[in-house]
């Protein structure tokens, strides 16, 4: 299959195309949710390398099933994401059970950087320890829903948990991320925003 013609089709089109031997479906279907996988699996844990390890072995996973794959089951987006948060959280217990890797410091990026660029690190950095301080099982409805922009269904397909526990796990996600960054609107500039 050409691979033009390989962006226009689905990811399960392209899943059943890899188990049949087409390398260039895989590089497309690589193309298409590894910056997705990675992305969410970044906001997850916080850590590039850890996500890039992440990312790495969820995909290595869907190529593993691949030759299984029962057409129709579930959409391949919300099995990788599932795989994905799975493998994160697994990650983040073993953290908690170790030593705290959270202490030790990010390396600082070593070129200039303007001062919009270092609020901008700052907030990202605010909400990535807000998002570290919540409840695992909230953290992951948090991101799904307000980051990755998922719908609640396919949370709920994710999550394995209802759409009535999803709504409730984001609410008091978000109404803790409010708590947690209230007194800090001055600080990361957002009073200049206004």
């Amino acid at each position: 299959m050409p691979y033009d013609a390989m962006n226009e089709c689905e990811d399960e089109e392209l899943l059943l195309a890899f188990a049949g031997g087409d390398a260039a479906a895989a590089r497309a279907l690589t193309g298409r949710l590894g910056p997705r996988v990675f992305a969410h699996a970044m906001r997850m844990l916080g850590d590039r390398a850890e996500a890039e390890d992440v990312a790495q072995d969820a995909l290595l996973k869907l190529w593993r099933i691949a030759p299984g794959w029962r057409v129709g089951e579930a959409k391949v987006t919300t099995w990788l994401y599932r795989v994905t948060a799975n493998m994160c959280i697994d990650r983040i217990r073993k953290r908690r059970s170790g030593p705290d890797l959270d202490a030790v410091p990010e390396l600082a990026d070593e070129a200039p950087s303007a001062a919009q660029q270092m609020q901008q690190n700052a907030r990202a950095e605010a909400l990535q320890n807000a998002l570290n301080a919540l409840p695992d099982r909230q953290r992951q409805a948090v991101i799904l829903r307000h980051i990755e922009g998922l719908s609640n269904p396919e949370i709920g397909e994710i999550m394995d948990i209802g759409p009535r526990a999803v709504e409730s796990l984001t609410a008091r996600g978000k109404r803790a991320l409010e708590a947690i960054l209230s007194g800090r609107r001055s600080e990361l500039g957002y009073e200049d925003d206004d």
